[in-house]
């Protein structure tokens, strides 16, 4: 059972629960009509679709304007950020250049943005 979760809010449903589910390595726990649960052993994320009514008055660039000025950023656990840097970028998202990367807690870490340009931070496991 996840000991801590979060949830995102996103125009783009799918490709937002896509990009989290492959970047961060999460499972599909269960897909609705407004929103998606995505699960790791320890953790859940729930993307709930914004309402159509305030969705489209919110325009997305392409690429991704990021979004850096939020109190919060979501932080997720991975094996390999060079893979998830690659995938990131295949599913429409982006990872700092690895020039841009720092050690935190005996983890090496990167920062990015999703689809809709929200900032995340990857933090790949025990290699410094």
């Amino acid at each position: 059972m996840p000991r801590a979760a979060a949830v995102v809010y996103a125009k783009n449903l799918k490709r937002m629960a896509g990009f989290y589910e492959k970047v961060a390595n999460l499972s599909l726990k269960r897909a609705a009509e407004d929103h998606v649960v995505l699960v790791s052993e320890s953790f859940q994320l729930v993307v709930v679709q914004i309402p159509k009514h305030l969705a489209d008055s919110i325009e997305l660039a392409d690429p991704p304007v990021r979004r850096a000025q939020t109190p919060i950023k979501l932080v997720f656990f991975v094996e390999d950020i060079a893979a998830a840097r690659d995938v990131a970028k295949a599913e429409s998202g982006a990872l700092n250049a690895p020039d841009d990367e720092w050690i935190f807690e005996g983890n090496r870490v990167c920062d990015g943005h999703d689809p809709e340009g929200n900032v995340f931070q990857l933090r790949q496991i025990g290699n410094a």
